[in-house]
């Protein structure tokens, strides 16, 4: 009797839990996160449209997707306003720009008078004058502009005298004007822009005179195109 109470009293042993499955312990490993790579800018394309306004576009290249919550692709397209001065024909049509087209002054180091004009040969000599007005008015899509490439066009104020750059291919090649310079103007005779890029973002001004050389603020500095 005594030796069955012993043995009732001895605690059972407790069971030994079996391990989990490899398979299950891997999947509460941790990946290394790896974030988007892309590659280079293509070319610029060409305009979207002859004689009117357009855009052009570039792209770049996904080298590599993220992973495991690393860091997003950024942007992978950008799209730019231009403005082509002659037809698929080769014939000149930028006398009929009305009003005057403008855009940022940087686009001036990108654009290739002998690609964009056939009227201007490389062995012509750069004619170019600058333009200054005062704007008048402009709308409210200008100041909402945030994209990196028609950013510029926040800094069109009004009151604010600019100054626009006509160079080409812009200028004729006959006339050696640009289209809607207003060189004609009186000074009192309301003049209409429009931005290239976002053609809600547009406005009046007036001129102010006409020099050599453009010496207003870089955020000031325009070209016609």
């Amino acid at each position: 009797m005594a030796q069955t109470l012993a043995q009732s009293a001895t605690p059972a042993t407790p069971a030994t839990p079996s391990p989990a499955p490899p398979r299950l312990l891997a999947n509460h490993g941790h990946s290394e996160a790896r974030p988007c790579i892309v590659g280079e800018w293509s070319p610029w394309s060409g305009c979207s449209d002859q004689c009117r306004p357009g855009a052009r576009v570039r792209r770049r290249p996904v080298q590599q997707e993220p992973l495991n919550g690393g860091a997003p692709c950024p942007a992978l397209e950008e799209r730019a306003g231009c403005l082509e001065y002659s037809t698929r024909r080769g014939q000149d049509c930028g006398r009929a720009f009305v009003p005057a087209f403008i855009t940022t002054s940087a686009f001036n180091k990108e654009r290739t008078r002998q690609v964009a004009s056939p009227q201007w040969s490389t062995d012509t000599q750069d004619a170019g004058y600058c333009m200054e007005f005062k704007t008048e008015s402009l709308t409210h899509h200008c100041a909402r502009e945030n994209r990196p490439l028609t950013r510029w066009m926040q800094y069109l104020r009004e009151g604010f005298t600019v100054c626009v750059n006509c160079q080409p291919p812009a200028m004729n090649s006959a006339s050696l004007r640009c289209s809607g310079d207003g060189l004609d103007s009186d000074g009192n005779q309301i003049l209409h822009w429009q931005a290239i890029g976002n053609p809600r973002c547009q406005g009046t001004w007036k001129k102010v005179r006409r020099v050599d050389q453009c010496s207003c603020p870089a955020v000031h500095s325009f070209i016609f195109i």
